[in-house]
């Protein structure tokens, strides 16, 4: 039997994200300035045509799918990534940190510094209005952002982690450890099973969320899909 988290963008959209739900039908997706993504129920050639039809034809779209889809002429692959999927059922003790830190919520005051480190450490996709996922906390070295994460899609008994990243004069500190942490524990509080995302080349990345305990789920395709010709 499929999982959801084989298509968790889909899934996510027809469940407990639903209300960011701007497509219709067999086509899902959000606002740009909130995610770039889209979901179907199924990648058939009849749903991608619907697509190509009736979807904004200038925007990039990203999906994430167990699935590998085979893409009609009309769609151009802009980018490919291969990712482990990876899930949490018991999480390993609190890491600790070489400094004595601390987690503070992040908001709307803290967008522009958010957009800055993603934008520097390439997490994955970042946008204005990605915060509104909600869960975003983050750490502050001299008043300055050097660490973040939060949740990002929310599927039925299912909680994406997201985000995580800090700052390359930051990094070796705990600082990432520190936060997958206390996002996992706070997903896994509220009675859901935390999930993310890693690339595969991202040998540090995996070795850490393996350290608190996730465990590789699925493999994950990555795509930047554009329509051909724009």
């Amino acid at each position: 039997m499929d999982s959801p988290l084989d298509n968790p963008i889909w899934n996510a959209l027809i469940t407990k994200d639903k209300v960011k739900n701007i497509g219709s039908g067999n086509i899902a997706y959000m606002d740009a300035a909130l995610a770039p993504f889209i979901g179907m129920p199924k990648w058939y050639k009849k749903n991608q045509e619907e697509l190509l039809r009736n979807a904004p034809g200038d925007r990039k779209w990203f999906l994430l799918i167990a699935e590998k889809p085979q893409f009609v002429n009309g769609l151009e692959t802009v980018l490919y990534l291969p990712l482990y999927q990876l899930t949490c059922t018991k999480l390993g003790e609190a890491p600790t940190c070489k400094k004595e830190v601390g987690l503070l919520p992040l908001d709307e005051n803290h967008i522009d510094e958010m957009l800055a480190l993603t934008q520097l450490t390439k997490p994955g996709p970042f946008t204005k209005r990605t915060i509104e996922f909600g869960g975003y906390v983050g750490i502050f070295e001299n008043g300055k952002l050097v660490a973040m994460g939060g949740e990002r899609l929310h599927v039925d008994g299912f909680t994406e982690i997201s985000a995580i990243c800090t700052h390359p004069d930051y990094q070796g500190l705990g600082y990432a450890a520190k936060i997958t942490h206390h996002l996992a524990s706070s997903v896994m509080d509220k009675g859901e099973i935390p999930f993310l995302h890693a690339r595969t080349d991202n040998v540090k990345a995996t070795a850490l969320y393996k350290r608190l305990r996730f465990v590789f789920r699925s493999d994950i395709h990555f795509y930047i899909l554009k329509q051909r010709g724009i």
